[in-house]
């Protein structure tokens, strides 16, 4: 890594996240109170109802979550938390607070400098999360929830880095050196990230994995689809910069479906984009 300030900035991750007291970055403290949480097998609603009633942006986003279209076919509404997470899941607590994390740090005043690339980040992560759910509900059958977390957080990574490297003015104003930090990057920071968060090892691969082009014939894993739900999201919603990184290979998708099953998939997905982005905002 040629440029000093980049090297600085992995050595100081690098630092944090292998040392045996993990100081967190500010913007993820609810997860990590969360996170806690979830790991205790007697917790139960009323617990976690407490805990999340305790932050007012919390409470009002697991509201929303459990009275969305995707959640409330019979629209009858919840106006309380507890009645909210019954709906919902508990599981899904966690990803409300990855969602008010990042709501955080967007909002902050060390990310101005990065306005555009967090709107088109957070564009791109909100069509990753929707098409892992209808991919992870149609074609692999596995659990859409855990999908859609995956999705959310699958460039963390991204955020954390734009957060780190707001304390070097001149890192910011180099963009082609930014871009190839967060570009190159943003895959296994994230990963250390999650890991250190006690994130479950199917999320932790998945989305280590989700920039590793490969050949994949049917998408049956969570580790396919988080790849795949990238992949397409990235033809109409990529937050990287062309100019400064190319395109990103997408034809791989051929390969996968023809054109009508894949608008079809785009289609479908662009209900849960919006219901997903009513319930988590940002």
């Amino acid at each position: 890594m040629s440029n000093p300030i980049t090297f600085k900035i992995l050595e100081d991750i690098a630092r944090d996240l292998s040392g045996d007291e993990i100081t967190f970055p500010t913007f993820l403290d609810i997860t990590f109170q969360v996170r806690t949480a979830l790991k205790d097998p007697n917790l139960n609603v009323e617990q976690l109802a407490k805990l999340v009633g305790a932050e007012p942006l919390m409470s009002t986003k697991i509201i929303r979550m459990a009275n969305s279209v995707a959640l409330n076919p019979s629209g009858r509404e919840v106006a309380d938390v507890k009645s909210a997470i019954v709906r919902v899941g508990m599981e899904a607590v966690r990803t409300v607070s990855f969602a008010v994390a990042m709501e955080q740090l967007l909002k902050s005043k060390q990310m101005h400098a990065f306005e555009d690339i967090s709107k088109k980040l957070w564009e791109h992560t909100s069509h990753v999360a929707a098409l892992c759910r209808v991919l992870a509900r149609r074609l692999a059958k596995i659990n859409g929830d855990e999908a859609m977390f995956a999705g959310l957080v699958h460039d963390l990574g991204v955020f954390y880095l734009m957060s780190r490297a707001a304390n070097f003015p001149e890192l910011v104003a180099d963009k082609a050196e930014l871009h190839a930090l967060l570009v190159g990057w943003h895959d296994n920071i994230g990963h250390a990230l999650l890991s250190a968060l006690g994130s479950p090892e199917s999320i932790l691969t998945a989305v280590q994995e989700h920039e590793q082009d490969r050949e994949v014939k049917e998408v049956k894993t969570l580790s396919d689809v988080l790849y795949v739900a990238n992949k397409i999201a990235n033809r109409a919603s990529a937050w990287r910069d062309p100019e400064l990184d190319g395109a990103v290979d997408t034809s791989m998708l051929e390969s996968i479906f023809d054109a009508e099953t894949l608008a079809e998939i785009v289609e479908e997905s662009q209900e849960e984009v919006q219901s997903l982005k009513a319930a988590l905002g940002a």
